[in-house]
């Protein structure tokens, strides 16, 4: 029954939707906050925290079972201070409760529940509880009564506990080592390939992960080794995840994971992180293979993001939720008369067999399409497109999940990166638009006092000083527009931003960057990120960010602090390289020769895109490429030796250096093609 009231809470005056999902509960949540704190000291009792996120089904199911129930707010409002927090606002925040549960219970998810002191020390942590008791699993009810009576009763116990827990998660003392050991790259291979599903692609079983940087390593790795077994792995994953129900084959997008080892059920929202990464998997593969289903793939992905996931500004907004009318999937599923209702008896039952959509269905009775045991032959392609066309306008009629509208900085910078690589290698200048256009929001949206970049956009409001991912994300979107569009502004806004994250960020003492700024607020303890989870860590991206840099701008050189950052975390690295990978592919990056290629444009402006077209279609992860011409004259600016690059007898001119070597400028595509 939903006890839900009309009487909002604290949180109806917060601009996240997840709180806002919270605002009529029953429970006196307060949003995070000097006022919860004191509030739990004045009164003596502990805090009762849940993090958690919008588009999170068991959040859902957490909210209408305990959150909307009378007797569970009874219980919270009159023995503990409750706190409500959006992971994605706050990740600071779930970063150090995360821990604190992982340490007590060796695994982790949302919704999180924590119960700490007023000093927001912890002594218990857990995900999910049901409501009552099921069998040997103690629910809500029980623990909170439990943790009531312990802390009027028998406080020192849960205080030692807690130091205890404070203890195990402060910040480690790493072993200073000399650093990531050669064999890094073969051991982590050798790993993917002893966890590698080679029936279905992906790694491990289930659930199953997208984890797009997983495959960039091995798209490398392929690179430098021509090793065929890489190239492989990467090519049955995205085919199966293509093939599955991950894939929305009807609207398009990828969901967040899959709930079983074939990709076939997913769990259904779908996450704006995801479909950026994904999109540059498949548009790498596309460059290494020449395949242009994997462009297909690619294009209909940021086709889903460009359509559904797109403000009016220009930001991008969250994610969808997996939930709709209450229900898990059901905007996303079929049965077999419902197609045919909309396709007529013989079409529908040819789609129904080709997409697996049958009577018993594949999920709680109905089916989710896919591809998984067909295929779609060349002659049924223009069948198929037609079909998806009218039973996505009959969908779109169907109520729609949740959308998270809040825009973060960070995501928005994997997607400026997302579409800015597919516009230069597909050559399709609205994604390239689409980019630009986001981050010109951003630097209009998201630059706070004192230039400060914020990590929020919501309801027209900036908020929330940036933490380590909004700085390497973003820089990360500008280098790959920088390259795009060859824009110095970008190149320019991307230098600055970096030296804000060594401001803010940098630990000057042992290296490496903390996920939260020095004029931020100060948590129980300041991590450092360099875990590749769903996605790449900001420290990772800082790597990869700063070596390119250093080639892009003479002027730069990070040597020390790289090398400082390797040692850090080189213990981690070197004893399970594959939860790195992102990390690795900066570490490939560092340690293989990089390949500078400089373009000055001549007088001829066809052969000038002629060679750009050409440098873009080869898949080079370890190159960089500039454009030097009187219309980007400020490139000087950031580049002064650039004015030296001339168009020979003007002809679009390219220069090539590699290794500590240039080569001869060429005049012509033929050499560039051989050279490249």
């Amino acid at each position: 029954m939903n006890n839900s009231t009309n009487t909002p809470n604290r949180l109806i005056n917060e601009k996240s939707p997840y709180l806002l999902q919270h605002a009529h509960n029953p429970v006196d949540w307060y949003p995070w906050g000097k006022e919860a704190f004191e509030k739990a000291k004045v009164e003596d009792k502990p805090i009762f925290l849940s993090i958690g996120y919008s588009c999170c089904h068991w959040c859902h199911v957490m909210l209408r079972e305990s959150f909307e129930d009378r007797g569970i707010a009874e219980i919270l409002n009159n023995n503990f201070i409750s706190v409500k927090v959006d992971r994605e606002e706050r990740p600071d925040i779930d970063s150090v409760y995360m821990k604190v549960c992982q340490a007590l219970t060796g695994s982790g998810g949302w919704p999180l529940t924590v119960i700490m002191t007023p000093e927001q020390k912890p002594f218990f942590a857990g995900t999910y509880f049901p409501k009552k008791d099921i069998g040997e699993t103690l629910g809500l009810t029980s623990i909170l009564k439990y943790l009531s009576s312990a802390w009027k009763d028998n406080r020192n116990q849960l205080l030692q506990v807690s130091n205890s827990i404070m203890n195990s998660i402060s910040e480690p003392s790493r072993a200073p080592i000399k650093g990531i050991s050669k064999d890094i790259f073969k051991k982590a291979f050798s790993e993917f390939k002893q966890n590698f599903d080679s029936v279905y692609g992906g790694f491990g079983g289930s659930p199953k992960f997208p984890t797009p940087h997983n495959l960039f390593f091995l798209m490398r790795y392929f690179h430098i080794t021509k090793d065929s077994c890489a190239l492989e792995m990467v090519e049955k994953t995205l085919d199966f995840m293509q093939r599955g129900g991950l894939y929305d084959h009807i609207g398009y997008g990828f969901s967040r994971y899959s709930t079983d080892r074939k990709w076939l059920v997913p769990h259904f929202e779908k996450m704006l992180y995801d479909n950026a990464l994904l999109a540059i998997a498949y548009v790498e593969a596309f460059q290494i293979t020449g395949n242009k289903k994997y462009s297909e793939t690619a294009e209909n992905t940021l086709t889903y993001v460009l359509r559904d996931m797109t403000s009016k500004k220009g930001g991008f907004y969250s994610a969808e939720d997996a939930d709709s009318e209450g229900e898990e999937g059901k905007f996303y599923v079929w049965s077999p008369e419902e197609v045919k209702k909309v396709l007529g008896e013989e079409k529908g039952t040819k789609f129904c067999r080709c997409f697996n959509i049958t009577a018993s269905g594949n999920f709680k009775g109905k089916s989710i399409p896919n591809l998984i045991d067909s295929s779609i032959s060349e002659e049924d392609t223009d069948f198929i497109k037609d079909c998806r066309k009218k039973l996505f306008d009959c969908r779109e009629k169907r109520i729609h999940p949740h959308k998270d509208d809040k825009i973060l900085t960070s995501w928005n910078g994997l997607m400026i990166a997302a579409l800015s690589i597919a516009g230069r290698v597909l050559n399709n200048k609205k994604y390239t638009a689409a980019a630009k256009k986001a981050a010109d929001f951003i630097f209009k949206e998201l630059i706070g006092k004192g230039g400060r970049l914020m990590a929020r956009y919501c309801k027209g409001e900036s908020s929330i000083a940036g933490y380590l991912d909004d700085y390497a994300f973003l820089i990360w979107g500008l280098i790959e527009l920088y390259e795009s569009t060859y824009n110095p502004e970008y190149l320019e806004k991307s230098l600055e931003l970096n030296e804000d994250m060594f401001k803010f960020f940098w630990d000057e003492k042992n290296g490496g960057f903390f996920l939260y700024g020095s004029d931020s607020e100060q948590l129980i303890t300041r991590p450092k990120e360099i875990y590749d989870g769903a996605i790449p860590s900001g420290n990772s991206a800082a790597v990869l960010n700063m070596l390119r840099l250093s080639h892009l701008t003479p002027v730069y050189e990070f040597e020390d602090k790289i090398q400082k950052l390797f040692k850090n975390f080189a213990s981690e690295v070197n004893s399970f390289p594959t939860a790195y990978s992102f990390l690795l592919c900066g570490i490939l990056f560092y340690k293989y020769p990089t390949r500078q290629i400089i373009l000055s444009a001549g007088d001829n402006t066809e052969d000038t895109k002629k060679a750009v077209a050409l440098i873009n279609k080869k898949y080079n992860p370890f190159s960089i490429s500039l454009l030097y011409s009187h219309l980007n004259e400020n490139l000087e600016n950031i580049f002064p030796s650039i004015r030296d690059y001339l168009a020979v007898r003007g002809k679009t001119t390219v220069y090539i250096c590699e290794n500590f070597t240039c080569h001869k400028p060429v005049t012509d595509v033929n050499s560039l093609k051989n050279m490249l």
